[in-house]
This record gives structure tokens, sequence and C-alpha cells, in this order.
């Protein structure tokens, strides 16, 4: 009987000790509930506790829950945020290569994208996260940014004038609308939806499963689709916590990732098609631009761009560009 008593209480002692060297993370990001990204962190998640048979579990804090993303960034450098999904606009600050990749009107499609941003990009730029203490995991998606807003429909620049038009507080973003004449106002994403409804703004901009997802047409009935900016969720890892990592867990990570990524990639461009079609039904006019025009436009927004990315970072990245073409 003690005998029993005494293998019961050490097999609870060795479940209890095994519990107590499971790692607890934080995964943070700004995508809403709804969105594929919070969707691809839970995929992510789920499967690396069970990889790593529950030594790794990761809690899931979306839609801006620790914080807005230039501040769960930080805390992710810091260490008090484990993982993050920011995007390259937000980097941005801690390198300026990663400037370069919302130049406006640079890729041609999602291939051409992820062509540059998977390959030559990567290698180049990479490399600065580990400075910043940051490890890179994969590139998931986001999307291109399309123009919507509640007084008229888009064809031409010219219908861009004096639109007031919020952005995230990133000048390729604003950079871009100004050129075309726009009036941009920077304001919390979790107070957007107020904003829109109260006039507050006009319109604003973002890629159509954030739209979709977010319930922005509810008060914006006119969508351009200009795709005047692209750039992804980067899944990035605080180099702290990646440094207590073992081999294989590292591994499990970046394989995860990865996996996950790819499968908002495709959800993401998969849905782009039919959401149109339900914003369309919810009474929102979608045109067509020709982006040759507003591109054209793009030269003060360039030259804006060398103060943060630096003249010489943009010719590689445009060369990179151009020959991933």
């Amino acid at each position: 009987m003690k005998k029993a008593l005494v293998i019961l209480m050490m097999s609870v002692i060795a479940v209890s000790f095994a519990q107590a060297q499971s790692i607890q993370m934080k995964l943070g990001h700004f995508a809403a509930e709804s969105h594929p990204g919070n969707v691809a962190s839970k995929m992510f998640a789920d499967a690396v506790e069970k990889r790593t048979e529950g030594k790794i579990k990761i809690a899931i804090f979306p839609n801006n829950a620790l914080g807005s993303p230039p501040e769960v960034l930080e805390q992710n450098i810091l260490g008090a945020v484990d993982m993050s999904l920011p995007t390259q606009g937000q980097l941005g600050k801690y390198s300026k290569k990663f400037n370069c990749v919302m130049l406006p009107f640079m890729y041609e499609n999602y291939a051409h994208a992820d062509k540059v941003l998977d390959g030559p990009f990567l290698a180049w730029a990479a490399a600065d996260l580990d400075k910043a203490g940051l490890v890179f995991l994969s590139n998931w998606e986001w999307g291109f940014r399309n123009l919507t807003n509640s007084k008229r429909p888009v064809t031409t620049p010219d219908d861009v004038k004096g639109l007031k038009v919020r952005t995230p507080p990133e000048l390729p973003t604003q950079a871009a609308m100004e050129a075309l004449g726009a009036v941009v106002a920077t304001i919390n994403f979790n107070e957007l939806q107020m904003a829109l409804k109260q006039g507050v703004v006009d319109g604003q901009e973002n890629p159509v499963a954030v739209i979709y997802a977010n319930q922005l047409y509810e008060s914006q009935k006119h969508l351009a689709m200009t795709g005047h900016n692209y750039n992804t969720m980067v899944h990035v890892i605080s180099k702290k916590v990646w440094d207590k990592l073992t081999p294989e867990q590292q591994k499990i990570m970046k394989e995860e990732s990865a996996r996950a990524g790819n499968w908002m990639r495709k959800a993401v461009r998969d849905a782009e098609a039919d959401q149109i079609e339900k914003l369309k039904q919810a009474g929102v006019q979608v045109t067509l631009p020709d982006k040759a025009k507003f591109k054209a436009l793009m030269k003060p927004a360039y030259e804006r761009m060398n103060a943060i990315a630096g003249e010489e970072n943009i010719a590689a990245f445009v060369k990179m560009v151009e020959a991933a073409k």
C-alpha cells in the first residue's frame, strides 16, 4: 500500500515538474478574430503544442488586445510579448530596408510579390531583424491595399483629391494618398469604424479581407481596387525567447509558421473574389481604376520615401522587383 502511494506521489510530482517545464508564450497581432490571420495564428499554436507534446503552449491575442501594432512590436523586441505579426511598415522603424516593401505600385500581382519578398528581399533584410532582437519565422499575408470612401466612386486620380482618408501611421500609405491629393488623417484602427460612421474621415484604405472582416462597408459605399501598397504580416519571435528553445523546437516553430502562413495566403486570396461580390450585394460600388495613371503621380511619394528607406536601399529594392518580373 505504502509502495503504491509512493509511486503515485512520484507520478504526480513528475507530471507537475513536466508542466512546470512547459513554455508559455504570447502571440499578439492586429487582425480581427474572424480574419484569416487569427485563424492561422490558432492553427500555428495548435500545431506547435501538438508537435512539442505540450512543451510549448501559445496564447493568441488578436485585434490589438495587447496594444497598438507599434506597441506590441516593441514589447516583442523587449521579450514581454514572445511573438507578433507586424507588417514591414512597422518593422521599418528598426530596419530601413523594410520600408522599401510598401513603395506604391511596385508589384504586378501576388505571385510577383511572393517572388520578391520570399526570395532576394529576405536574404537582404532578415539579418537586420536579428540586430533588432527578433528572429524571422515566415511571411504570412495582409494584401494589396485598396481605397474606400463614402463620397464618390474613384476611377481616376482626380477623384481622390480632397477626400479625407485615414491611413495607418506609416509613410508609404500616407505618401501614396497625399500624392493623389487626399487629406490624410491618422486614426487608431480600433476607432476607425466609429470615425467612418461619424464622418470624421471620408474613407480609408486596406486589403479587401480587412474591409470585409471588419464590416467597414457599413459606412463605405465606394471601393476602388487601387492596389496602391502591398505588404504582409511578418511572423517574428523575440530573439531572447528563440535562444531558449532547443534546435528541434526551433525547427518546429519555423515549419509550422510557414505552414500557417501558406494557408493564410491561400485563404485570403481565394476568398477575395467572393468577398468583393458580397460587398457589392451589401451596396458597395466597386471600380477598377487604371493603376498606371495612379502610379504616374507617385514621384513625390518615392522622394519622401528616401528619407526613411534610404536612396541606396530603394535603388537596390527596385532592382530586385524588376528582376522578379
